[in-house]
C-alpha cells in the first residue's frame, strides 16, 4: 500500500476517481472487478467431517490397529468391542465440536452492515449526494463519510478530518484512540511535540456531520475517549502503517470527530482480511497433543513387543505355537487402556458443557480445556482484562504538587460548560470521569458563555463561564495535555515564561507532571483565566493566552471489579499472569500493583528489549517480566512461543486482529464474545465477557478433567502391565495358558466399565493447586514401578493357587487356577482404583463417591461371578474356601506397599519447567 506516501491528488489519481465519489456505471463495474466488499468465508465442519478428524487421534489410531489385529485372528468378539469404543469416542468428540461450532455461528459480524458513500448517476454532470448503501457493495475509489460511532468499512484513505480519533486496538492493540489526519504533517507535529509526561486530552465533535449509521453504532462505540498512553504519543506507539494518520482501516471505528475519505482496499485486500489468511496456518501442537503422541508411541511400543514375546515363549518353553496367538492379541489389547477415547472425551466434554451451561463459556476444542488446565503461564492484555475502558481521578494536585480540591472544581466546571455549549453527544471519558469525581452541585451556580471543545492539534478543550456576583467579568478555562497548557500560561512577573530567577517554573511543572506519568497515572493540565465581558464576541482559540496555571489532574485505569480476586484465585492455581500490552510500561505496572500484583522494577520491560534476542535468551528474559509494554504482534507470538520452548503451558487471551499470531502460537488461545470476528475463530475457548474470573473457572475446569484422566491413566496402564508381566511369568511356568482369551477380555471390559466412574469423580483440592501435565516419561516410571508392583502381587497370588490347590494337582485344575486369578485381579484393580487417585478425597459425611461404588461393584464381580452360572461358560469354577484367607493377606500386605509407594512418590502431571 503506497497510499501513505502518496498526495490525496496523486491517491485520487491512482484510482481512477475524485472528490465527488464514482458514478453508479463505475461502482457497478468494478463491483464485478474486484468482488464483494467481504472478508473470506468461514465454513463450519460438519458432523460427519469432525467424526472422520476424530479417527486421526493417536489412541483412536491404536484402538482401531488393535481390533484390526483381532479380526485378522478371528477374535470377532475383542473386534466388536473394540470398533464399538472407537465409534462412542469419536462420536462424542464430534457433537461437542458441532455443538460449539453452532454456538458461535450467531457471533460472527464482524463490521459495519452499512455505509455513507457518495454516488453520482452515470455522465459526469450527474449531481450526486450521500446515501447508505450495503457494505458489500464499496469499491476501491468510493468515497465516504464518516461519524462518531461509525465503524470504517474499508481500508481508506482521508480527503478531509474535523478533529478525528479512531480506535483500533483491534489491529494495533493501542488501547487509546489514535488521532488521524489528512494532513499528515498536521498529526504528525502535534505528535512530536507532546510533552513525554501528558496525556491526550480528547473531545467529541459535533455529531451533525455523523452518518445515518453511527446512530445505531454509538451504543458499541464510544464517541469519545482518551489516551491511554502517560507518554501521548499514541501514533508514534504503533508501529508501520497503522501509525499513518491519513489512513484508517477496517476492523477499526470512529471515537470522535468527522471525515470524508476514499475507499483503496476492500474484501480480502484489506489489511483486517490478512488475518484470516493467517488464520488458516496449521497451529502448533498444543500439550495435549504432545502427550497424546509421546503416550500413544509408548503404548504402541509396549503392543508392539508383548506378542511376539507370548509367542516365543509358548514355542520355545512349552511347544505351544498358533494356539497361543488369540491369547498373545488378548495380551496386548489387556495392555490398552481401551477406554482411553472415551473416558477423555466424556471428561472434557462434561467439563465444556459445565462451563456452557453455567459461565458463558464456549471450548471450540475439546482437548483444550485439558491445556486450560494444564496452564501455568496466563499472557493477558492490560485494557479490558485488568481494566475497564475508562478513566478515573487520582487526585489534584496544585502548583506545588500538593492537594488541591480548587483544581478538580475549575477542571469539573469546565468539563460541565463544555459538553452543554458545544452540542456533544456524550462526555468525553476524562470528562466524564472528572464529572463522576466533583460536587454537582457546584456547577449549577455558573453560567456558561462559550465553549470550544478539544481538538488533536489544539490539544485542550476552553470553556467561558460567568462567576455569581462577578458582573463584567468571565471565567475562561483551559484543560488538556500538560505542555500545550504551560505553552499558553503567563507566570508572576513572567509574562513570556522565562525565568524570574528562581528557576523556570515551566520546567519545574513538566518534572512533576513527568512524575506523575512514571507512576503510571495519565496528566491533565488545568488553567484559567480572568476576561472581561465582551457580548456578541465569540470564543477563538486566540482567547488562549495569559493563562494562569491551576494545577494537575492525574487519572488512572478503572480496575476491573473482578480481576483482583481472579487472580488470587490464578495464583492459587499456580497460574503465574504476564501482561502483554501496546501501553505505556508505567500504565501497566501500575494496574498490576493497584490489583496486588508485585511488579520491581525490573519486572517491566519494553518490547524492543526483545529485538535481537535468540530463543533462549527471549525465554529467560520473558520468564522473569511480568509486564512487557510496546508489544506489536510479533513480539507477542514470540514471548508465548519462548514460553512454551522453556517448558511452560501457556494460555493467550486477545481480542484484536494483532493478538491473532499470538492466540495461534500459544497452547491454549482464549477471546471473549465480543473480540473481532478472526480472533474468535481462532481461539479454542470463547467467553461471554473479557473476564479473568471465567479464565479461572476454565482452568479450574480444566484441572478437574485433565487430574480425572491422569488419575484414569496411572491406574489402568499400572495395573494393566502389572498383568501382562504376571501373564508372561505364568506362561513360563504352567503348561496350560494363565487366562483364556475370553477370560481376559471379560475381565478388562469389567475394568474399564468400571472406570468411567472417574469421569465422574471430584478429585481432592490440591490437583487444582498445579498444571495437569501428562507427561510420558514420568508416566511411565510410575507404570513401571507399580507395575511391578501389581506383578509382584499376582506372582503372590500364584504361590497362594499353588499352596490351596496342594496335593490336587495343578494339571488338573486350570478352572480353579483361571477363577484365582480372575478373582485376585478384579480385587487387585478396585484397591487401585481407590489408592492410587491423584489426591484421594475423603468421604464426606460417610457417603462413598463413584469411584467408591464403581471399586466395591467390582470386587463383587470378582468375588461373585466364577462360581455363579455365567462362570462355567467363560471356563471359571467355584473357588475352595482355604484360598480366600490367603488371599486376604495378599490383599492386605498389597495395599500397605500401594500406600506407602504412593505417598513417596510425587503426581505424574506435575510441572516440569523452570519456576518463574
Amino acid at each position: 500500500m503506497a497510499e501513505h506516501t502518496a498526495t490525496v491528488l496523486e491517491v485520487l489519481r491512482g484510482l481512477d476517481s475524485g472528490p465527488r465519489g464514482l458514478t453508479e456505471a463505475e461502482a457497478l463495474e468494478r463491483l464485478a472487478r474486484y468482488g464483494p466488499n467481504t472478508l473470506p468465508a468461514h465454513r463450519t465442519p460438519s458432523w460427519p467431517r469432525l467424526f472422520a478428524r476424530s479417527l486421526r487421534d493417536p489412541f483412536t489410531a491404536v484402538l482401531a490397529c488393535l481390533g484390526l489385529v483381532s479380526a485378522l485372528v478371528l477374535a470377532w468378539g475383542t473386534t466388536a468391542v473394540i470398533l464399538l469404543l472407537v465409534a462412542v469416542s469419536c462420536a462424542l468428540r464430534a457433537g461437542g465440536e458441532h455443538r460449539a461450532d453452532r454456538s458461535l455461528a450467531g457471533l460472527r459480524a464482524l463490521v459495519a452492515t452499512t455505509a455513507t458513500v457518495l454516488r453520482r448517476p452515470a455522465g459526469e454532470g450527474g449531481d450526486g449526494g450521500s446515501r447508505e448503501i450495503p457494505v458489500d457493495e464499496l469499491v476501491p475509489g468510493d468515497v465516504v463519510r464518516l461519524g462518531p460511532g461509525d465503524l470504517v468499512p474499508a481500508d481508506v484513505r482521508l480527503l478531509r478530518a474535523s478533529g478525528l480519533t479512531v480506535h483500533q486496538a483491534a489491529l494495533t492493540g493501542e488501547s487509546a484512540p489514535v488521532p488521524k489526519s489528512a494532513d499528515p504533517a498536521a498529526t504528525g507535529s502535534h505528535v512530536a511535540s507532546a510533552s513525554p509526561a501528558s496525556a491526550s486530552f480528547a473531545s467529541s465533535a459535533s455529531a451533525s456531520s455523523a452518518s445515518p449509521a453511527s446512530a445505531s453504532a454509538s451504543a458499541s462505540a464510544s464517541p469519545a475517549s482518551a489516551s491511554a498512553s502517560p507518554a501521548s504519543a499514541s501514533s508514534a506507539a504503533v508501529a508501520g502503517v497503522f501509525g499513518q494518520p491519513q489512513l484508517c482501516f477496517q476492523g477499526s471505528s470512529v471515537a470522535s470527530g468527522s471525515a470524508t475519505a476514499v475507499v483503496v482496499a476492500t474484501g480480502a485486500r484489506t489489511r483486517f482480511a490478512t488475518g484470516h489468511g493467517a488464520a488458516a496456518v496449521p497451529r502448533e501442537a498444543s500439550a495435549f497433543d504432545r502427550s497424546v503422541h509421546g503416550i500413544s508411541w509408548i503404548l504402541i511400543r509396549f503392543m508392539l513387543l508383548t506378542p511376539p514375546l507370548v509367542l516365543m515363549a509358548g514355542a520355545a518353553l512349552r511347544g505351544r505355537g498358533a494356539e497361543t496367538l488369540p491369547f498373545a492379541v488378548a495380551v496386548a489389547v489387556g495392555l490398552t487402556p481401551e477406554m482411553l477415547p472415551v473416558l477423555v472425551t466424556v471428561c472434557l466434554a462434561r467439563g465444556a458443557t459445565r462451563l456452557a451451561r453455567a459461565h458463558d463459556v464456549v471450548v471450540k476444542r475439546l482437548p483444550a480445556l485439558h491445556d486450560a488446565g494444564a496452564v501455568d503461564v496466563l499472557c493477558v492484555d492490560k485494557t479490558g482484562t485488568l481494566t475497564q475502558d475508562r478513566p478515573v481521578v487520582d487526585q489534584a494536585l496544585g502548583p506545588d504538587g500538593r492537594a488541591d480540591a480548587d483544581v478538580l472544581h475549575w477542571a469539573a466546571v469546565g468539563s460541565w460548560w463544555t459538553l452543554q455549549l458545544a452540542d456533544l453527544p456524550v462526555a468525553d471519558a476524562l470528562d466524564e470521569a472528572v464529572l463522576d469525581t466533583a460536587d454537582a452541585d457546584g456547577l449549577m451556580a455558573y453560567d456558561g458563555v462559550a465553549a470550544l471543545p478539544y481538538d488533536p492539534v489544539r490539544r485542550l478543550a476552553t470553556a467561558v463561564v460567568r462567576t455569581p456576583g462577578r458582573l463584567g467579568t468571565h471565567t475562561l478555562i483551559a484543560r488538556g495535555d500538560v505542555e500545550a497548557v504551560l505553552e499558553r500560561c503567563a507566570f508572576d512577573g513572567d509574562p513570556d515564561g522565562t525565568g524570574d530567577g528562581s528557576g523556570d517554573p515551566r520546567a519545574r511543572l513538566r518534572a512533576l507532571a513527568a512524575r506523575e506519568a512514571e507512576a503510571g497515572l495519565r496528566v491533565l493540565a488545568v488553567a484559567t483565566a480572568e476576561r472581561p465581558a465582551r457580548p456578541g464576541r465569540g470564543l477563538t482559540p486566540a482567547d488562549e493566552r495569559g493563562l494562569t496555571f491551576r494545577g494537575l489532574i492525574t487519572l488512572r485505569d478503572a480496575l476491573a471489579p473482578t480481576a483482583a480476586r481472579a487472580l488470587d484465585v490464578l495464583a492459587g492455581h499456580g497460574v503465574t499472569v504476564k501482561v502483554l500490552t501496546g501501553d505505556h510500561p508505567g500504565t501497566a505496572a501500575r494496574a498490576c500493583r493497584d490489583l496486588g500484583v508485585p511488579v520491581t522494577p525490573e519486572a517491566v520491560l519494553t518490547a524492543d528489549r526483545l529485538d535481537g534476542l535468540d530463543d533462549a535468551a527471549l525465554a529467560d528474559l520473558a520468564r522473569r517480566a511480568t509486564v512487557l509494554a510496546r508489544c506489536t504482534p510479533e513480539h507477542k507470538a514470540r514471548v508465548v512461543r519462548a514460553l512454551r520452548g522453556a517448558g511452560h503451558t501457556v494460555g493467550f487471551l486477545g481480542d484484536g486482529v494483532n493478538d491473532l499470531p499470538a492466540l495461534r502460537a500459544a497452547d491454549v488461545g482464549i477471546a471473549p464474545q465480543g473480540a473481532a470476528g478472526v480472533a474468535r475463530e481462532a481461539a479454542d475457548v470463547v467467553l461471554a465477557d473479557k473476564d479473568l474470573t471465567a479464565v479461572a473457572r476454565t482452568v479450574r475446569t480444566g484441572r478437574l478433567a485433565g487430574g480425572n484422566i491422569a488419575t484414569y491413566l496411572r491406574v489402568t496402564l499400572s495395573s494393566n502391565l502389572g498383568n501382562v508381566i504376571a501373564m508372561l511369568c505364568a506362561g513360563l511356568l504352567l503348561p496350560f495358558l494363565p487366562m483364556l482369551p475370553a477370560q481376559v477380555l471379560v475381565q478388562n471390559l469389567c475394568f474399564d466399565a468400571a472406570q468411567l466412574a472417574f469421569a465422574d469423580d471430584r478429585p481432592h483440592p490440591s490437583v487444582l493447586r498445579r498444571p495437569t501435565v501428562l507427561r510420558p516419561r514420568d508416566l511411565l516410571r510410575f507404570i513401571a514401578g507399580f507395575g511391578v508392583l501389581n506383578a509382584v502381587a499376582d506372582l503372590a497370588t500364584f504361590g497362594v493357587l499353588a499352596y490351596a490347590l496342594h496335593g490336587r494337582g495343578l494339571g488338573d485344575d486350570q478352572e480353579v487356577f483361571h477363577s484365582g486369578w480372575f478373582t485376585e485381579n478384579l480385587l487387585t484393580q478396585a484397591l487401585v482404583m481407590t489408592l492410587l487417585r491423584i489426591g484421594r478425597r475423603p468421604l464426606r459425611g460417610g457417603r462413598p463417591g463413584p469411584v467408591a461404588w464403581a471399586a466395591g461393584a467390582l470386587a463383587v464381580i470378582g468375588l461373585l461371578l466364577p462360581a455363579s452360572p455365567l462362570g462355567p461358560p467363560l471356563g471359571l469354577t467355584a473357588l475352595p474356601t482355604v484360598y480366600y484367607p490367603l488371599l486376604i493377606g495378599v490383599l492386605v500386605l498389597y495395599a500397605v506397599a500401594l500406600r506407602a509407594a504412593s505417598e513417596r512418590r510425587t503426581t505424574p502431571s506435575g510441572p516440569r519447567p523452570k519456576p518463574l
